[in-house]
């Protein structure tokens, strides 16, 4: 586990608090089985015409089971990773088991996917949508992104999908990520980051943090924290306008966003991007023991 010592960057809203809402959001995400991004409209985005727009293979969604694509996310960061038969493949924020599923297939039986989640209701039904796809090789395990249930040194490859902007210590992830990887291992992510100030009515709305806006961080010191842990040369992979993308799927989901944060469209333009980046592990482990 982690080195409880190091520091938490300071958020606007109160860490704790948004990890609650986080969890008690996404619980309802997955009790409903579909979900929005944190947009409450009676018009809401189909899960299958989010999963396309953001660019997962229509091939590898027809083979899930019912219920694991939630229409979450903010990219397609699996195919990027090469996953090859055998490896070990973490899964952070693995929610309904979308990415998991689609990665034990990469990896085959004699491989392994670790699905972390804090959400107990995510969890199981990850866990039921791995026995309906007869998946024994997916491992779910509750646990928080800031101290990671996996050994020291003991994965080939890392992804996630959207989750490490509702982090509010987004520096600990990361150097959990380093904790974990094997040298030479990768890890491939989408994510939210920042190319300006967003508007103060957003940065302090906790929905807006769940909604995957507010607790994106500037695009400059989201990959300086991912250098600090070790982390390797990034590569940019896909760089799109986050809200655009999702209006494309959905425009009654970004216009409830902005209405329940009281901004509008225009003050956010161009600022909220969508990335999915790739990183190789470069740095030696001091200490092999988990």
């Amino acid at each position: 586990m982690s080195d409880k010592s190091h520091q938490t960057e300071k958020s606007p809203i109160d860490a704790e608090s948004v990890i609650n809402n986080v969890r008690e959001r996404y619980g309802a995400f997955a009790t409903a089985g579909s979900s929005c991004c944190g947009a409450q409209t009676s018009n809401c985005c189909a899960p299958e015409d989010v999963a396309t727009q953001l660019g997962y293979n229509s091939i590898d969604l027809d083979l899930l089971p019912d219920g694991a694509n939630l229409g979450l996310g903010c990219g397609a960061p699996l195919d990027h990773l090469v996953l090859q038969p055998g490896e070990t493949v973490v899964d952070l924020g693995s929610g309904a088991g979308i990415d998991a599923l689609i990665a034990a297939r990469k990896v085959g039986p004699g491989g392994q996917v670790i699905g972390i989640d804090m959400t107990p209701e995510m969890l199981a039904a990850a866990r039921k949508n791995a026995e309906a796809a007869g998946a024994d090789h997916i491992d779910f395990r509750e646990g928080r992104l800031e101290d990671l249930p996996v050994d020291v040194a003991s994965v080939d490859a890392v992804t996630s999908n959207c989750v490490i902007n509702l982090v509010p210590d987004k520096a600990l992830v990361f150097s959990e990520i380093s904790r974990v990887l094997r040298p030479g291992g990768r890890l491939v992510v989408s994510d939210v980051v920042l190319d300006g100030d967003l508007p103060e009515a957003i940065r302090k709305n906790v929905l807006a943090y769940v909604g995957c806006v507010a607790g994106a961080e500037r695009r400059e010191r989201y990959f300086e924290m991912l250098g600090e842990a070790g982390l390797g040369e990034i590569e940019i992979l896909k760089d799109v306008d986050f809200l655009e993308m999702i209006e494309k799927a959905s425009p009654a989901e970004v216009l409830s966003l902005m209405e329940q944060a009281g901004v509008a469209r225009g003050e956010v333009e161009g600022i909220v991007r969508s990335v999915t980046v790739s990183y190789t592990h470069l740095r030696a482990h001091e200490t092999m023991t988990g």
